[in-house]
């Protein structure tokens, strides 16, 4: 049986499985997709967060948090690291679905580090 924590965390692993989905379809339907260096890093990201969110909704492990965690700051960071900050709909798109999903994620970190764990 899931406790309360659990069923957060899960609903929080599927949070991040829709951010992944909108990051993944982001070039399309916020119209950068010409654009190659954001449209990669989108689709590449996107399919990592995916991966790790499906892993993680199948057995919850700390690491995939803190990994999601990171990738939603590298989100942040792109368009300044990768130069696509001249494009507003790129920008944006990475901007919140980043800040989005390392809040996501770092609620996941709290929620877990805060659970009562049974021992032995």
């Amino acid at each position: 049986m899931l406790t309360a924590h659990a069923n957060a965390r899960r609903s929080q692993d599927w949070v991040n499985l829709i951010l992944a989905a909108l990051l993944f379809f982001s070039p399309w339907y916020m119209g950068y997709a010409a654009d190659i260096m954001p449209t990669r890093n989108a689709w590449v990201v996107g399919v990592v967060l995916a991966l790790i969110a499906i892993a993680a909704l199948s057995a919850f492990a700390e690491w995939e948090e803190w990994l999601n965690l990171a990738l939603g700051l590298w989100l942040v960071a792109s368009p300044w690291v990768l130069g696509f900050t001249g494009n507003p709909s790129a920008f944006w798109a990475h901007l919140v679905l980043g800040l989005l999903t390392a809040a996501t994620s770092a609620w996941a970190v709290w929620d877990y580090r805060h659970e009562p764990h049974a021992t032995a």
